[in-house]
């Protein structure tokens, strides 16, 4: 099995597409991407790790200069960024068992959604915000983002080949 260790200027071209919409979607959203309850919109963005790896660095750089902005600090972009790459690893791993696209994006859903555990224990130890409070809040805008961006990215692979 041969492994591969370049990426294409292709591919890092997409790469960097990937992360600087997600960290321009996070910005522009920041009142709502930041904080106990969160709209975090480029969430959406994690739906692409399911069709290709290169979409796991892609959104993981991506969240790692997003957070650089967070109120959590230099904690957000450690953990936010391990969180988001074990999230989408996770993602990709189990949308290569499934066939269906609906299946993978429900997948990618429910994984993210409950990955949200991390960002509400970074709360609880730097904001002292109750954890349960802050995890379901939390949880309740993943969803609401990965189900937007579910819809969309579902229509857009139907016109674009999101897998090359």
């Amino acid at each position: 099995m041969h492994v591969k260790t370049k990426w294409s200027a292709r591919e890092i071209a997409l790469m960097s597409i990937v992360a600087g919409l997600y960290v321009a979607v996070t910005w522009l959203v920041a009142p709502f991407a930041y904080g106990q309850i969160q709209l975090r919109l480029s969430e959406g963005f994690n739906h692409l790790a399911i069709f290709n790896k290169r979409y796991i660095i892609a959104i993981s750089i991506g969240v790692f200069i997003a957070n650089l902005t967070s109120p959590l600090g230099i904690i957000d972009v450690i953990f936010g960024t391990l969180g988001t790459l074990v999230m989408t690893s996770l993602s990709y791993w189990l949308a290569q068992k499934v066939e269906t696209l609906w299946l993978k994006l429900t997948l990618s859903v429910l994984i993210d959604t409950v990955m949200m555990w991390s960002v509400a224990l970074e709360q609880y130890w730097i904001f002292k915000l109750p954890f349960w409070l802050s995890y379901g809040w939390l949880a309740a805008g993943e969803f609401c983002s990965l189900l937007i961006g579910a819809i969309l990215i579902y229509f857009l692979q139907k016109r674009v080949d999101l897998s090359n």
